[in-house]
């Protein structure tokens, strides 16, 4: 029997057990969930071997990548990873076979199947680049590379040719492209540089990431994102004003409600405090808060607001540099649009806010023509 006809009875047992006990545990659903990557995979590694190629397929567990028991969003255990990927696949390298390796997969210490997550195939990509000390990554995709904003939006968006690894990042987690959060950490670390390319034009060259990237030094923002299907949650009280911990208990009701936060902003007065989240998950994370915080001594009411997009203006450039803010800003509101949310992190490299969602569009088109990204390296 060949790999392929045991993963997919591995699949119909999996499916029928899970039928007929009406419940699928985090454990089966990693299993099932990557069958169609070592399947597809291992048709690729075949393929190259009928064109002479001497490949050899392999797991990401059978690579060497091993993970925590988080099934789902299992998280490498990146010190003993890169030592069984080098042990595994140098070897193989250096006598002329070619591994082919499944992304998104990798394994428990017991040797059971988990998966990494959202964009785990980047991952699993940059994880054997940095162990192996690859020269470079190449990610395929539909698009172009990353731009200075979705074409759907700005029709003068433009593809940027060089970003920092910390630009990619953020202009990543805001939808210029899927990666998983940890994506770059372990070329970062080594400086390898990650090229994002069309798969549909294999001649375009894309956007590399690196450290120290030359081009476009002039333009002190690189991209605009629109984030959509986002909610507002404010919660005001005297009761957080001066009491230590009060943020920190807000944030785990909302953690252990199974809700992701996007921004926080608090008033200087303490006295209110807005978050963004995404919007599927505002119903259940305004519940868990109620329950949880509500008759507390001074938390008055929990609002949300589900009609909203969040922009996010990204730019290593930005760094340092006065009045940045303050034109961005000015461009919204000469478009007469009321931002209802700011929020900037101390790396002053991602100035987000929020809008009404019918203005989300218009914002970035605002801000994309203020500061010319049309117009690369203001050429």
């Amino acid at each position: 029997m060949g790999r392929l006809e045991k993963t997919l009875n591995q699949l119909e047992k999996l499916a029928r057990g899970s039928t007929v006990l009406r419940e699928i545990t985090p454990r089966s659903r990693d299993s099932i969930q990557s069958t169609g990557e070592r399947l597809s995979n291992e048709i690729v590694a075949a393929s190259l071997a009928d064109l002479g190629v001497d490949s050899v397929f392999l797991t990401g567990g059978e690579a060497g990548i091993m993970t925590d028991d988080n099934f789902g969003d299992a998280a490498p255990l990146m010190e003993v990873t890169n030592y069984q990927v080098r042990d595994k696949l140098e070897p193989l390298i250096e006598s002329g076979r070619v591994p082919v390796v499944t992304g998104y997969i990798a394994a428990t210490q017991a040797g059971e199947i988990t998966t990494i997550g959202r964009g785990g195939s980047d991952f699993t990509a940059t994880i054997i680049a940095g162990a192996i000390g690859a020269g470079e990554v190449w990610i395929w995709s539909d698009v172009d590379g990353l731009m200075t904003a979705d074409p759907r939006t700005v029709k003068e968006a433009k593809v940027l040719s060089e970003v920092s690894y910390a630009e990619a990042g953020e202009m990543a987690v805001f939808g210029a492209k899927a990666l998983h959060p940890r994506t770059l950490e372990p070329v970062a670390e080594k400086n390898i540089p990650v090229r994002f390319r069309n798969t549909f034009k294999p001649d375009s060259p894309g956007t590399v990431v690196k450290k120290d990237p030359r081009a476009y030094v002039k333009n002190i923002v690189k991209s605009v994102a629109l984030v959509k299907s986002v909610a507002i949650i404010t919660l005001t009280g005297a009761s957080m004003v001066g009491r230590p911990g009060s943020a920190a208990r807000i944030f785990d009701i909302v953690a252990r409600s199974g809700t992701n936060i996007l921004m926080i902003s608090q008033s200087v007065s303490e006295s209110n405090i807005s978050m963004v989240v995404g919007r599927q998950s505002v119903h259940r994370a305004v519940n868990a808060l109620e329950i949880g915080m509500l008759g507390q001594g001074g938390l008055r009411q929990v609002n949300y607001e589900d009609d909203v997009s969040a922009v996010a203006v990204v730019g290593g450039g930005m760094r340092g540099v006065k009045g940045i803010a303050a034109k961005v800003f000015r461009a919204v509101a000469a478009r007469g649009i009321n931002v209802r949310m700011i929020a900037q992190g101390s790396s002053e490299q991602n100035i987000s806010f929020v809008v009404r969602e019918s203005e989300g569009r218009e914002a970035v088109r605002a801000i994309h023509a203020a500061f010319r990204l049309h117009r690369l390296n203001g050429k």
